[in-house]
């Protein structure tokens, strides 16, 4: 009897382990709320709201600031990422190619109000949100009344919005707007003091990039945003666009790689005295041949570190007919170890560097001659 209730108690524990193993692999949003300049105070508002909204259907919410849940074992099982109001620079290196990748897979990103005001020298990220912040209205108050202009109510997250919404919060001035967005409301920048983006002032877009999907909104400044029924609407539905249909990643077309740290890198300076520098190559020992428009041919030693004028072709100068005359090109050889190869283009002639070579043009010879002879 007691082996048989043992039993029974095991099968219980086991599938009630199976039902919450089902159930964490639903479907998943993750609420990334990390700042590092300003902290809205309306981050816990907003949060709770979309654990709310995620709860009503069915939609498992996670929330946290904690930056190292930027790889791709974590980020795999969420439909969607979310940025609360994050402020200043939220993911090193590593972390944001984890976030590039995850896009790339399939993604899917919704901003919310600072999340413009967020890693402005991250150019990818730039164009995901869509625009970055510029400024905001301070006088009399940074948070005013002002109608938004619904401009398509076919989206998920305008329907059933009015044509034009009344709503207080804190109304963004955008910059670097990505041209590629494409935009659901705008602000009438007559309802209002402080608008800087004229007629045509973005408030909430969207748009597929990089293999995923993104919408920001620029609302969600106060925390009365997150007790207003209909900016909830509006919320839930930019969350139910950025989740997209629930096709799984496929991290195949994912392609971002990290970049090895700048302090792996070491700086040379060839010249610090260059005018109208066109091109330059190295060769495998370390040696650099670069040029300038003027006809200047540079040769970099590396075993001098000491730079040195080859050669200065003569070149046409720029007139009032024409411009663009110079010394324009360089690259060396496949085979520039074995054959020394060099090749030159100006704007009337291809030249092949080479001693041997019968059908240079003169400068050619003079140049091959003179690299020959003191460099190898």
């Amino acid at each position: 009897m007691f082996l048989r209730y043992r039993l029974c108690g095991i099968a219980l524990l086991l599938l009630s382990l199976t039902v919450m193993s089902c159930s964490d692999r639903g479907p998943r949003v993750l609420v990334f709320m990390k700042t590092t300049a300003f902290h809205h105070e309306s981050i816990p508002d907003g949060a709770a709201a979309i654990m709310e909204m995620g709860k009503q259907h069915g939609i498992k919410v996670d929330t946290t600031s904690d930056a190292s849940w930027f790889k791709e074992e974590k980020l795999g099982k969420y439909r969607a990422v979310v940025f609360l109001s994050t402020t200043g620079n939220v993911l090193n290196s590593t972390q944001q190619v984890a976030f590039e990748r995850y896009i790339q897979a399939g993604g899917g990103f919704m901003g919310v109000h600072a999340a413009a005001d967020t890693e402005y020298d991250w150019p990818w990220y730039n164009k995901l949100v869509g625009a970055y912040f510029k400024s905001h209205p301070s006088d009399p108050s940074n948070v005013l009344k002002a109608t938004v202009i619904v401009t398509d109510t076919t989206h998920p997250a305008m329907k059933g919005l009015p044509e034009k919404w009344e709503r207080t919060d804190e109304w963004y001035n955008y910059k670097s707007i990505n041209p590629a967005i494409k935009v659901l409301a705008r602000l009438d920048e007559n309802s209002y003091e402080g608008g800087e983006n004229g007629d045509n002032h973005p408030i909430a877009w969207y748009h597929e990039y990089d293999g995923g999907r993104a919408f920001y909104t620029g609302g969600g400044h106060t925390k009365e945003s997150y007790k207003e029924p209909a900016f909830l609407q509006h919320l839930w539905g930019g969350l139910e666009y950025a989740m997209g249909s629930g096709a799984p990643l496929d991290y195949s077309k994912a392609y971002a790689v990290k970049t090895p740290e700048d302090n792996r890198f070491t700086k040379t300076i060839l010249s610090n005295d260059l005018n109208e520098p066109m091109e330059l190559a190295v060769s495998g020992d370390g040696g650099a041949y670069f040029i300038e428009r003027s006809g200047k041919f540079y040769y970099f030693d590396p075993k001098t570190n000491a730079t040195k004028v080859v050669y200065t072709f003569p070149v046409m100068p720029d007139t009032k007919e024409g411009f663009g005359n110079g010394l324009l090109g360089l690259t060396i050889d496949p085979d520039f170890d074995k054959n020394r190869f060099i090749y030159s283009i100006t704007r009337r002639q291809l030249c092949r560097l080479h001693s041997a070579y019968r059908a240079l043009l003169w400068p050619a010879r003079i140049l091959s001659t003179l690299l020959l002879k003191k460099y190898y």
